[in-house]
């Protein structure tokens, strides 16, 4: 089935993300297909919360409500995989989308990738590694919000306290460009034709499946990875037709 053609579970973690972007979910959710369930998981008695309610009502979400019963404890968790069982037991989805940055979903989306669900994921940079690896691609939404020409101005109480390195920095688990052009050079090399040249198609599939969360935009450049690529010395392109190929530029007989 052609991914664009999926149908969809879209499950937030109401706890863990802002509501300012919603819009931005929605729209990378339907690049994917069609969403049948809309969920957002969280405590709703609590005025942490407020600010999501209205964006609730704008986008058609149903809220799921889950008592925290223990303070410091994100208790909508086991609620929403609770949920994502039952909704994959009832076989009316071929994909989900888990939004969170919260490493917790990383064992939940292995089982469903067991089960031959398409799953992506949706969080913020300071996402463990752990829980963008997992997924079959991520989106950083703070990434796509910060090169998007819309501005939108989260209010005080909608941000959401970052996990901080020893140095106060917020931890990032973006690949560095420089790793991302070794792997590429090294994907390249893997898979050239008898004329010293690979496809570019499945170079960029390889890549993307060694760095789900990969995209121009987390480098700030909100391209196409091919036009990404193509401004680099590291790399040459060339065009047969409509393939492309691409071969790294130290490499050429």
């Amino acid at each position: 089935m052609d991914i664009e053609n999926k149908s969809i579970a879209l499950l937030i973690d109401a706890e863990n993300i802002s509501p300012s972007y919603i819009e931005i979910i929605i729209d990378e959710a339907n690049k994917y297909g069609k969403i049948n369930y809309r969920r957002v998981y969280g405590d709703w008695t609590t005025p942490q919360l407020n600010p999501w309610k209205q964006r609730i009502n704008e986008f058609g979400m149903t809220p799921v409500q889950q008592y925290a019963y223990t303070s410091g404890k994100n208790a909508s968790d086991f609620t929403l995989i609770i949920d994502a069982m039952d909704i994959l037991f009832s076989g009316k989805v071929n994909a989900f989308c888990i939004v969170s940055s919260d490493s917790d979903f990383t064992k939940l989306v292995t089982r469903l990738r067991e089960d031959d669900m398409f799953v992506f994921g949706m969080g913020e940079s300071k996402t463990p590694i752990s829980l963008v690896n997992s997924c079959e691609t991520f989106a950083y939404l703070d990434k796509i919000l910060a090169s998007s020409k819309i501005e939108i101005e989260p209010k005080k109480e909608e941000v959401v306290p970052e996990k901080k390195k020893p140095n106060g920095k917020a931890e990032s688990s973006i690949t560095p460009i420089k790793r991302v052009k070794t792997e590429l050079s090294n994907i390249i090399n893997d898979n050239l034709d008898d004329n010293g040249w690979a496809y570019w198609s499945l170079v960029a599939q390889l890549l993307q499946k060694k760095f789900p969360g990969f995209h121009p935009r987390n480098y700030g450049d909100n391209t196409r990875p091919l036009s990404f690529f193509e401004k680099m010395s590291e790399f040459e392109f060339k065009k047969l037709n409509t393939v492309i190929h691409i071969r790294n530029k130290s490499g050429k007989k």
